[in-house]
């Protein structure tokens, strides 16, 4: 490998990954260092929804962006992408109006979608309790992709396209040049490019320890569970609940969100841990159901500690099983992920001498936002908006 790039990005989940992408579409040699063997964070630790529905305006239009960008790679290169739409059960009718709100948000916005009745939601959705979906509104060209799978493949796929990728290595200085950058790395590697982006946590607080003391940072940390395989029984969309609807960005644009939210109990379980139910089926037939959130700074990652809080999964379980009949709800995994997200803003950005770009804190909408982020970064960075 030729140790000089245009571009070098720390980080290779999904938003770092998506940056290498689109650097090396227009032509720059681009490099991508990843501290782990391969990526073990948030990226690998979610439900693999691109879900562009539950999102604002501003990230609604990234998401969009990312489902094509999903789309054209799939085209090319398996990674696991499938295009089976999402869809949001309203349980209430306060629910069912915040759906009919969003429909029209979404016909104003030209993004697809459909109101479902009750009865076209029991027919379309095998095992949904009658007792519990009053309406449903479906997003019919949402993707869901197998999260572990999808950005190892990514890599494979980049690789093709002439990225180098350097795995199970660390930054531990990163000095900015008269013009340039130049870094050093745990296996005493020195490499030399025109721009850093730095999409990584743990490196950003290496690196920049007083500056990620001072950013608004937040970690969440975020319980998820899989079933066994689900024996003759196929959900043909994602799944997105009332509690969903109830969190989701993109309700809160709707103009009778305020006044429900002031309803709600302020002590309850799931206000206490921020839990909303998904389901998505995995590829080989199981069900993965959550989740939770709970908070802490980014200094202070230790106070969300190690371990799963079972009360959080149990409620989850009871609460799904409210929803849907499954065949089964025996469990073979649960875990946790975090991820890091800004208190005051919706990511954090920031520019050390023109040439190290920190871009990181995208939160719950890096799955689904940062293929479209990352493209206008990368033009923004290299000043290609105009070009």
């Amino acid at each position: 490998m030729n140790n000089s790039y245009d571009l070098i990005v720390l980080g290779g989940g999904v938003l770092g990954t998506f940056h290498a992408y689109h650097a090396i579409n227009k032509g720059f040699k681009v490099a991508l260092i990843e501290k782990d063997a391969q990526p073990q964070g948030a990226t690998v630790r979610n439900f693999g929804q691109v879900v562009p529905s539950g999102m604002d305006s501003k990230w609604q239009n990234f998401g969009r962006e990312s489902l094509a960008i999903y789309k054209e790679i799939q085209s090319q290169f398996d990674i696991s992408v499938r295009q089976e739409g999402s869809i949001y059960l309203a349980s209430n009718e306060e629910e069912v109006q915040l759906l009919e709100e969003l429909k029209e948000i979404n016909d104003s916005n030209s993004y697809s979608s459909e109101l479902l009745t009750k009865k076209q939601c029991l027919e379309n959705y095998p095992n949904l309790r009658e007792d519990y979906v009053k309406a449903g509104l479906f997003f019919p060209e949402e993707v869901k992709v197998e999260p572990r799978v999808m950005i190892n493949r990514l890599h494979q796929y980049l690789k093709q396209k002439g990225l180098d990728i350097y795995t199970g290595e660390t930054v531990l200085e990163c000095d900015a040049l008269r013009s340039g950058v130049q870094l050093y790395t745990s296996k005493s590697r020195i490499l030399s490019s025109s721009k850093v982006i730095i999409c990584n946590g743990s490196e950003f607080k290496i690196l920049y320890p007083k500056l990620f003391e001072e950013s608004d940072l937040i970690v969440s940390k975020l319980q998820m569970m899989q079933t066994k395989a689900q024996p003759n029984y196929m959900l043909p969309s994602s799944v997105l609940t009332g509690l969903s609807i109830r969190r989701y960005e993109a309700f809160a644009e709707c103009p009778s969100y305020a006044s429900i939210k002031e309803k709600e109990d302020s002590e309850s379980f799931e206000r206490k841990w921020g839990v909303h139910i998904l389901f998505k089926q995995a590829a080989d037939g199981s069900i993965i159901i959550g989740d939770s959130h709970e908070y802490a700074p980014a200094g202070r990652i230790d106070k969300l500690g190690f371990d799963l809080n079972m009360d959080v999964d149990n409620f989850i379980i009871e609460e799904a099983k409210k929803i849907f009949d499954l065949p089964t709800y025996d469990i073979q995994n649960r875990w946790f992920g975090m991820y890091s997200q800004c208190q005051n803003s919706d990511i954090f950005q920031h520019t050390i001498d023109e040439d190290i770009h920190i871009v990181t804190g995208i939160g719950g909408k890096g799955m689904t936002g940062s293929a479209g982020f990352a493209k206008q970064n990368i033009n923004s960075i290299f000043n290609l908006e105009h070009a």
